[in-house]
């Protein structure tokens, strides 16, 4: 036997280690050259490990939840074995050396059904699958949400480019009844009480973790306000209506402009603070964090250097970021380095909220819901659409006068929208 280790490979720069999210071998199983080992993960970027040769994986490096460090052992492939399950599964398949003088042969028995032929007999079964021994192609996204539902890949009929399972092969997959409802989703009997142990890795633990050396190490405090948006609305219809082959504008290109207009007042909330060194680093350039939720958790792709981008490339960038985000392709150079971040929830935003900051950012913008109200103005009440900004601070290293300005500079901006252009 002639053991090949595969290390784990520099996934990037500055990445020390990096965690195992998804096995996509086992132990025994054959493995072709530039097939997919293994999904890892750092810094929110998913990586998918391709093996450099063909054999038998006879070692796994860690357990799903696990982290390798760069250089370490990933997987130990036997390269001497290039067919068959294991060198039982050789022996079991190859013949024995008859001798020279053979007695009569008798008649062979039938050969009893592969399995193969048992599931295309099968009317309920599974139209396509992947071929033995390799594993299915899907993006990280589309595995983790396999994952959660329960369902194997391999039993998916995929569709996608070059053979990739997606969202869509995963809804006809469940539509089709070819899987039970979650754990979570099963009517219960009476009386009893079903738990399902779900474990945190991956995404979700790093999710956790930032969330609570945020909350734990920033002294959060939050500042609400209410903004009339009726002047921008009309004007982002406008420019929708104008079209031009653009990106359709929603609300957050124009919050986008009016940040990146407020922080030239304000160059202390566009800042990060390095809390170990106790310095505060003021940043010139604007790159907003935009929070994403994605089926792996949430994410907050940067739109960099936004000072320099007019509201359609905003929307634009956007787009493409969310989207990447979403089907896990987003780089980690696209998930770091934000210097404030904007967070909405749409409409189930809610009338206020108090969001988390994103360390060692020392700000937070969250955008709750719009509603049309009645408001006073000029001896009488008139339909406006209202808005609040819930935004939170870190009260280290801004003062609630200071986040109160910036705020009053957002809210006069987004009620005037001309002055986000003069």
């Amino acid at each position: 036997m002639t053991v090949h280790v595969i290390k784990l490979p520099d996934i990037g720069e500055g990445v020390a280690d990096a965690e195992v999210v998804e096995w996509m071998v086992a132990v025994g199983d054959l493995v072709k050259e530039d097939q997919l080992l293994a999904a890892v993960m750092t810094d929110k970027a998913t990586v998918e490990i391709p093996s450099p040769v063909s054999g038998r994986v006879v070692m796994l490096g860690a357990d799903i939840g696990e982290r390798i460090a760069v250089g370490g052992d990933l997987i130990s492939v036997d390269t001497e074995v290039t067919s068959g399950k294991s060198d039982a599964g050789q022996a079991a398949a190859s013949p024995a050396p008859q001798p020279a003088a053979q007695a009569p042969i008798a008649a062979p028995a039938a050969p009893k059904p592969s399995v193969a032929a048992a599931t295309s007999a099968s009317p309920s079964s599974v139209a396509a699958v992947a071929p033995s021994g390799k594993a299915p192609l899907a993006a990280p996204a589309v595995r983790d949400r396999a994952r959660m539902l329960g369902i194997d890949l391999a039993q998916v009929p995929a569709t996608g480019p070059e053979g990739h399972v997606t969202h869509e092969d995963l809804d006809r997959y469940l539509s089709a009844g070819n899987i039970s409802a979650r754990p979570s989703e099963r009517p219960r009997q009476p009386e009893r009480d079903d738990l399902v142990d779900v474990k945190v890795v991956g995404l979700r633990r790093q999710i956790s973790a930032a969330m609570a050396e945020s909350s734990r190490r920033v002294a959060h405090f939050a500042y609400v306000e209410e903004i009339d948006v009726t002047e921008v609305e009309k004007l982002r219809a406008s420019l929708n209506a104008d079209d031009h082959g653009h990106t359709k504008l929603t609300l957050l290109p124009f919050l986008m402009r009016a940040t990146v207009r407020a922080v030239r007042d304000f160059p202390q909330i566009n800042a990060h603070f390095d809390d170990e060194r106790d310095t505060i680093q003021r940043h010139s350039a604007v790159h907003i964090g935009v929070a994403t939720q994605t089926d792996a958790g949430l994410m907050v792709p940067v739109v960099r250097h936004a000072e320099t981008r007019d509201l359609w490339d905003c929307a634009s960038e956007v787009k493409r970021l969310a989207h990447a985000a979403r089907a896990g392709r987003a780089l980690r150079e696209e998930l770091t380095g934000s210097t404030i971040t904007i967070s909405s929830l749409g409409a189930l935003g809610g009338i206020a909220a108090t969001p988390i900051i994103n360390r060692p950012e020392v700000a937070i913008i969250g955008v709750n819901r719009q509603v049309i109200r009645p408001v006073w103005q000029e001896n009488q009440f008139v339909p406006r659409k209202m808005m609040n900004l819930s935004s939170s601070f870190d009260h280290r290293v801004i003062d609630g006068y200071d986040a109160a300005a910036f705020i009053q500079r957002l809210k006069a901006l987004l009620e005037q929208p001309a002055l986000m252009f003069m």
